[in-house]
C-alpha cells in the first residue's frame, strides 16, 4: 500500500474493476509497478500480486484501474481466496499523482468491492500507508520482517541430515505433486503460501529466475519430508531463503536446520553479497533461529485490516 491522500478529490478521476487484465493493461500496470518501486525503493505488489497480473482471470482475484484523463495512475488488487480470512489487497498510486486523494478513492473501491472486509498489505510501512490505513479505518494486526545477512562471511559446518534422509535437487514435471501436497502441509496455518496450486507453481518455475539446482528436497525413502527453494535476486545481488518448509510429524530432528544450511551455502557459492527471508514477527522460534544464523531485520512489512 503506497499512497499520499491529502490533497482533495479529483472530478477527472474514474476507477473500473475487472476480474481480468487485457495484456496491454498488465503491462501499464507492471510499468506503474516499476515506477513506483524506483521511488520507493521496493514492490508495492508483491511477487504473488505480480505473477496474477497475466494468464487471464483467476479464481478470487480482483483488479482495480484507478484513470485521470484516461492515464492509468493508480492499481489496486484484491484476493478473495481464504476461507476464514478478509480478502487481501495491494495498492500503489504513481509517485506523479500523489497527494490528489487517490489512494483513500481506491481504498474506498477496495471496501466496496468486499463488502467492508479487507486486509491491506503496506510494504516498508511507510508513513502514508500508515496514515491512509487509519483514513479507511483499517487497523495494524499482522507484521511481516525481512530479514538480512552477510553471505561473504559466511561460516556453517556440514549439514548434518538426520538418519536415512537424503537430498537432491527439484525436477519440474517429476516433482510437482509431491511439493505441493508437502508445501500445503507444512504450511497449513499461512494460507498464502498454503494454498499454492499447480498453476502457481508453473507461474514460477516459468520465471527467468527460477533454477532447480537451488530447490533442495529432503527425501526419507521415497517419501518428500522437506525442502528448501532458493532464489537469486540478480539485480540486487541478493540470495533469498524463498520457501523453506518441513512436512509435519518430520520435524524436530534437525531437517530445517539442515535444509537452511544447505540452501545458504548453495547461495554463498553463487557469490552473491547478502541473504535475505521473510518472517512473520509473531513467529518467536523461527525468528531466534534465524538471528542465532545472523540474521537482522531490515525492514517490515505491514498488514492492516478492518475490524469486523
Amino acid at each position: 500500500m503506497t499512497s499520499d491522500d491529502a490533497a482533495p478529490f479529483a472530478l477527472s478521476r474514474s476507477i473500473e474493476a475487472c476480474s481480468a487484465l487485457s495484456p496491454a493493461q498488465a503491462e501499464d500496470v507492471l510499468r506503474l509497478l516499476s515506477d513506483s518501486a524506483r521511488a520507493d525503493g521496493q514492490q508495492a505488489v508483491s511477487e504473488q500480486g505480480r505473477l496474477q497480473l497475466k494468464g487471464g482471470s483467476r479464481e478470487g482475484v480482483r483488479h482495480l484501474l484507478l484513470t485521470v484523463g484516461g492515464e492509468l495512475v493508480g492499481y489496486a488488487q484484491l484476493e478473495d481466496t481464504d476461507p476464514v480470512e478478509a480478502p487481501a489487497a495491494e495498492l500503489v498510486v504513481h509517485p506523479a499523482h500523489r497527494g490528489h486523494g487517490h489512494g483513500r478513492a481506491l481504498g474506498s473501491a477496495m471496501l466496496n468491492e468486499s463488502g467492508k472486509r479487507l486486509r491491506v498489505w503496506a510494504h516498508g510501512g511507510h508513513s502514508a500507508a500508515r496514515h491512509l490505513a487509519q483514513v479507511l479505518g483499517l487497523t495494524l494486526f499482522r507484521e511481516l520482517r525481512q530479514m538480512r545477512r552477510p553471505l561473504e562471511s559466511l561460516d556453517l559446518p556440514e549439514p548434518k541430515l538426520p538418519e536415512g534422509v537424503t537430498v537432491r535437487t527439484f525436477v519440474p514435471g517429476q516433482d510437482d505433486a509431491a511439493w505441493l501436497a508437502v508445501n500445503a502441509a507444512a504450511f497449513a496455518h499461512h494460507p498464502e503460501q498454503g494454498s499454492l496450486t499447480q498453476r502457481d507453481l508453473d507461474d514460477r518455475t516459468a520465471e527467468p529466475w527460477f533454477d532447480p539446482a537451488g530447490f533442495f528436497l529432503a527425501f526419507r525413502d521415497d517419501e518428500l519430508v522437506g525442502f528448501h527453494w532458493t532464489k537469486v535476486h540478480a539485480e540486487e545481488g541478493l540470495g533469498e531463503v524463498y520457501v523453506l518448509g518441513v512436512r509435519p510429524g518430520a520435524q524436530g530432528g534437525g531437517l530445517g536446520k539442515a535444509l537452511t544450511t544447505i540452501g545458504l551455502r548453495h547461495l554463498a557459492a553463487q557469490t552473491l553479497p547478502t541473504a535475505m527471508l521473510y518472517v512473520d514477527a509473531d513467529n518467536k522460534a523461527a525468528v531466534s533461529v534465524y538471528e542465532r544464523l545472523g540474521f537482522v531485520t531490515h525492514e517490515t512489512d505491514l498488514m492492516y485490516r478492518t475490524e469486523s
